[in-house]
């Protein structure tokens, strides 16, 4: 049975459950669900909410870039890096709105490595953001 490694960053945002940021697994680093936000700090990116923390307005760049920074702090702190990423899971909230933008910063964040991808819309994700990732990268 191959060894299961905890990987907790101490510069990425808490996880907002009972998991850790990543598992590695034999040659395989498996990244919890990422979302925009920033560590120690209330406020998401791109995010703004009414007094009820529901959405009043969002910019996806904004989400997008932060997702990407977020998961860049992960696999670095576990010993990898963007360039072992292999397969990516998105998390989309509005497909129809926000696929363009996604896929354009996509496109640019993954020029020089283009890992399997699978896009899906959700109706809603567990903090008030409208993207996540869920990636698998090797050590």
């Amino acid at each position: 049975m191959a060894q299961k490694d905890t990987i907790n960053s101490l510069r990425a945002p808490e996880p907002v459950g009972a998991f850790p940021h990543a598992k590695r697994v034999g040659d395989f680093l498996f990244l919890s669900g990422m979302g925009p936000r920033t560590k120690g700090i209330k406020k998401i990116p791109g995010v703004d909410l009414d007094e009820n923390g529901n959405i009043v307005s969002y910019d996806i760049e904004v989400q997008c870039r932060a997702v990407f920074e977020n998961i860049k702090t992960v696999l670095e702190d576990a010993g990898s890096s963007w360039a072992n990423i292999v397969d990516v899971t998105v998390f989309l909230t509005n497909m129809r709105d926000d696929f363009p933008t996604f896929n354009a910063l996509y496109a640019e964040y993954f020029k020089d490595n283009q890992p399997t991808r699978t896009t899906l819309e959700v109706n809603c994700l567990p903090t008030p953001i409208a993207v996540e990732l869920k990636v698998i990268a090797t050590p």
